[in-house]
């Protein structure tokens, strides 16, 4: 939960590096959007540790 914050504090300062995280905060308060991409980084960890492979990031204009 501690880096999702973060990510979070830096998604405030430049909206456009983090687009989904953006949408949320304007529906939902800070420290739930914190936990939900806390879980969602959690999800992701999981999936490439149980299934092997690279994270890459998809591609922004």
């Amino acid at each position: 939960v501690l880096g999702a914050t973060s990510r979070l504090r830096y998604a405030r300062r430049c909206p456009e590096a983090a687009d989904w995280a953006t949408r949320l905060l304007a529906r939902r308060p800070f420290k739930v959007v914190a936990v939900a991409l806390a879980n969602k980084m959690a999800r992701i960890a999981w999936a490439l540790l149980a299934r092997g492979g690279t994270y890459t990031t998809t591609a922004t204009a």
